[in-house]
């Protein structure tokens, strides 16, 4: 498991960082760590879920312009 800070999770492309953050659920889910050890998992996994919502609407938001910008096809038979 990777042991990046915050500012390490903008190199991370969104697959990159949905996978690692399956991986913390399944060592949660899975292995009996320590207390302090699963806390710290849980705080990545926030971060993790936290920055991958940050990209998803991203590029919502980006489809949503695009779709706007684009004619629609009543526009493109007049």
């Amino acid at each position: 498991m990777k042991n990046q800070t915050k500012d390490d999770l903008k190199a991370l492309s969104y697959e990159q960082a949905f996978q690692e953050l399956e991986q913390i659920v399944e060592k949660l889910e899975n292995d009996p760590g320590s207390l302090d050890e699963n806390m710290a998992l849980f705080e990545r996994g926030q971060k993790l879920s936290q920055y991958c919502t940050g990209l998803l609407e991203k590029a919502e938001l980006k489809v949503r312009e695009l779709n706007a910008a684009a004619p629609s096809a009543k526009e493109n038979e007049a």
